[in-house]
C-alpha cells in the first residue's frame, strides 16, 4: 500500500505496534492463560484495520485500504480451502482406521525403546510431507505415549524427535507445511524445486536426532498391548484418491496456472461421491462429521495472524524490517549471498514467533532473491521452527497431547542440539544447491 497518507499519524502507528504485540504474546502465553490464539488474533486483526480505516479521509486512500484487505483475504480465502480439503480427507482416512492400523504395525514388532525412538523419527520425516506436520506429529506422539505412558523421559525425547523430524519433512514439500504451502501458492517456488531441499532436511533431521539417541535406552517397553484393527471397506480407495488429489492440484497449478484450491475442490466433490456409494454399500461414513472434526482454532487463528501482519504492512512496518533485515545486514556480503544472513535470521526468529506468521511477513516484504535464496528462506523456516516447542503448529499441538511431559523447558534442554543440526542443513544447502543462488 502506498503509506504517505499516513506516515503523520505516529500515535496511531505506535498503538497498532502495540495492540500486535499484546496480540503476539498471548498467543505465545496460550500454554498459561489458557486463552486460545485465535481469539487474541481475530480481535487483534479487527481493531488494527479499523484503526488503519479511521487514519484515512480520502476516497482514494479508503479504496487503496479496501483493496489491500480484500487481497489478504482472498490469499487467506485460498489458503483456508486448501487446508479444509486436506484436513477434511486426512480426518476421513482416520475414521477408515489408516493410522490405527499403522499404530498396531509398530507397536506389534516388540521393538527397544531406541527402535521404536528411530522408526517414528523416520516415519515423521516422510509422512509429513504429504500428510501435513501437524498431522503426523500427533499420530506420532500418540504412538509414543500408547506404549509406556509412566517412561516420561523416554517420551519426551521422542517428542521432541518427532517435532524436529516432521519440521524438517514438511520443509521440503508444498504440502508438509502452511509455510511452505504459501509459499508455493505465491508461485515463489515451483512444485519440482522444494526437492532440492530434500538433503539439507534430512541432515537437520539426521544431526539432532542422533546427538539425543544416545539417551535412549536399548531396553523394550514392558506395556505393548493393541488390539489389532482392520482397515474398513474403501480404505485403500481413499488413499488412492487423496494422493490422486494432490497430484491433480500439482498438475493444475504447475501446467494449467490455475490456483492449487481449485485442485483441492474438485477432490473434495469425489469425496462427497465416495460418501454416496459408500452409504450405498451400507457403511456408515458420514463427511460432516468429518468436517466437524478439523482444526477450526488453527484455521481462525491464520485468518487473524494474516490480517494482523497485513495491517503492520500497511502502514509500512515489515518494509521498514525488511530494508535493515534484507539490504543493511547483508550489504558487507558478496551479491549471491547478500539475503543469506537475513534468512538465517528468519529461521531464528521463526522458534520465537512461529515460523507461519513469520513467513507470511516474509512473503509481505517480497525481498527480491534468487530461487537458492527463497529455498534457504523456506529451510530455515521450518527447521528453525523447531528450535523451541512454541516455533511450530507440530510442536504446540504435542504439548497439548503430551501435556507435562513434553513442555516448553524440557524441549529447550536439547535446543543445542537442533541448532548444529539447523546450521549444518544450512551449509548443506549452500554447498550442493550452490548454482540456485546466483540466478533471480
Amino acid at each position: 500500500m502506498n503509506n504517505e497518507f499516513i506516515s503523520n499519524y505516529n500515535i496511531l502507528n505506535i498503538s497498532i505496534i502495540l495492540i500486535f504485540l499484546l496480540c503476539y504474546t498471548l498467543v505465545i502465553l496460550e500454554e498459561f492463560t489458557q486463552i486460545k490464539k485465535s481469539k487474541a488474533t481475530i480481535i487483534a486483526a479487527g481493531i488494527i484495520w479499523i484503526m488503519i480505516a479511521f487514519i484515512a479521509t480520502k476516497d482514494y486512500e479508503i479504496k487503496i485500504i479496501n483493496n489491500s484487505l480484500k487481497h489478504v483475504l482472498l490469499e487467506y480465502c485460498e489458503l483456508f480451502l486448501f487446508l479444509f480439503v486436506a484436513m477434511t480427507y486426512i480426518n476421513s482416512i482416520k475414521s477408515f482406521g489408516v493410522l490405527d492400523k499403522i499404530k498396531y504395525k509398530i507397536l506389534s514388532k516388540n521393538l527397544s525403546y531406541k527402535k521404536i525412538y528411530w522408526l517414528t523419527g523416520i516415519l515423521a520425516f516422510f509422512i509429513s510431507p504429504i500428510a501435513d506436520n501437524l498431522t503426523t506429529a500427533l499420530l506420532m506422539s500418540s504412538i509414543i505415549i500408547s506404549i509406556e505412558k509412566n517412561n516420561k523421559k523416554f517420551i519426551n525425547l521422542t517428542c521432541i524427535n518427532i517435532v524436529t523430524a516432521a519440521n524438517a519433512g514438511g520443509a521440503f514439500s508444498p504440502f508438509g507445511d502452511i509455510t511452505t504451502l504459501m509459499i508455493w501458492q505465491n508461485d515463489i517456488i515451483n512444485f519440482k524445486s522444494f526437492f532440492n531441499i530434500f538433503i539439507p532436511s534430512l541432515v537437520s533431521f539426521i544431526i539432532p536426532s542422533l546427538i539425543i539417541s544416545f539417551n535412549i535406552p536399548n531396553s523394550k517397553p514392558k506395556n505393548t498391548n493393541i488390539k489389532d484393527k482392520k482397515l474398513k471397506n474403501g480404505a485403500i480407495i481413499l488413499i488412492i484418491m487423496f494422493v490422486s488429489t494432490i497430484a491433480l492440484t500439482v498438475i493444475i497449478q504447475t501446467y494449467l496456472k490455475l490456483p492449487s484450491v481449485i485442485g483441492m475442490m474438485t477432490g473434495l466433490g469425489f469425496l462427497h461421491i465416495f460418501e454416496y456409494i459408500q452409504n450405498k454399500k451400507n457403511t456408515n461414513f458420514n463427511l460432516t462429521d468429518q468436517i466437524n472434526k478439523i482444526e477450526w482454532e488453527t484455521l481462525l487463528f491464520f485468518y487473524g495472524i494474516m490480517l494482523c501482519i497485513s495491517g503492520l504492512s500497511a502502514i509500512g512496518i515489515l518494509n521498514n524490517i525488511s530494508n535493515f533485515i534484507y539490504n543493511d545486514i547483508g550489504c558487507n556480503f558478496s551479491t549471491i549471498h547478500q539475503h543469506t544472513p537475513a534468512n538465517i535470521i528468519i529461521g531464528l526468529l521463526s522458534a520465537l514467533i512461529d515460523n507461519i506468521p513469520i513467513t507470511f511477513a516474509v512473503l509481505n516484504m517480497n525481498p527480491t532473491m534468487s530461487e537458492g535464496q527463497w529455498l534457504l528462506v523456506t529451510l530455515t523456516a521450518g527447521i528453525g521452527g523447531s528450535l523451541l516447542s512454541i516455533g511450530s503448529a507440530a510442536g504446540i499441538a504435542i504439548m497439548g497431547q503430551a501435556k507435562n511431559i513434553y513442555t516448553f523447558f524440557s524441549h529447550l534442554k536439547w535446543s543445542w542440539a537442533i541448532l548444529i543440526g539447523y546450521i549444518l542443513g544450512i551449509i548443506t544447502h549452500i554447498q550442493i544447491n550452490k548454482i540456485l543462488f546466483y540466478a533471480i
